[in-house]
């Protein structure tokens, strides 16, 4: 393990799973649209596969996005969040035409530690949009198109989703701490 100092700091290690936030330069809402959205999606799904990663969650907001995926190489995280942040900002500012635009601030990573650890951060990121207002309950999550939830719901099912939460509850939502 090979630890460079960096602000937040970033520990690289090789075949960790790690759970990636990256917020937009003054929480702008930068990708306030279906449309800009999508730019930082498809990023998502080209810096996956140009690092040889293996994507397990994903939700994109308008100021920022998590993203849980499984490195190979822990040297990579740096290139696939460049890769990501560089091309989607490059993309967004074309479409805005704008030039020389600071579109991301920075990214925070944490290695998933063990089963509970991965689970609670998945069902974390598929609840993201409940978290921030963009929906009021959980039966609306299969109508969020910028997460992975939707896809979990196809392959595994709605009482796999709901299993998953019940065994991995997340616990800060709500004052009460309630999902």
């Amino acid at each position: 393990m090979n630890r460079i100092y960096h602000n937040p700091p970033h520990i690289y290690v090789d075949n960790s799973i790690y759970v990636v936030t990256s917020s937009t330069y003054g929480s702008i809402p930068y990708f306030n649209s279906d449309q800009k959205k999508l730019i930082v999606q498809e990023k998502i799904f080209d810096a996956i596969l140009k690092t040889d990663s293996k994507l397990h969650a994903w939700v994109i907001l308008d100021n920022h996005y998590h993203i849980l995926f499984e490195l190979q190489e822990g040297r990579f995280l740096g290139k696939l969040i460049k890769l990501l942040n560089g091309s989607s900002s490059r993309e967004l500012n074309r479409m805005d035409k704008m030039t020389c635009r600071k579109v991301w601030f920075n990214y925070w990573d944490t290695c998933i530690r063990n089963e509970k650890d991965f689970y609670t951060r998945l069902n974390y990121i598929h609840h993201n949009p409940i978290k921030h207002g963009y929906l009021t309950d959980v039966c609306a999550l299969a109508e969020y198109q910028f997460s992975s939830y939707l896809h979990y719901l196809k392959e595994r099912g709605q009482e796999w989703l709901d299993d998953s939460l019940r065994r991995y509850p997340i616990k800060d939502f709500t004052e009460k701490g309630e999902p």
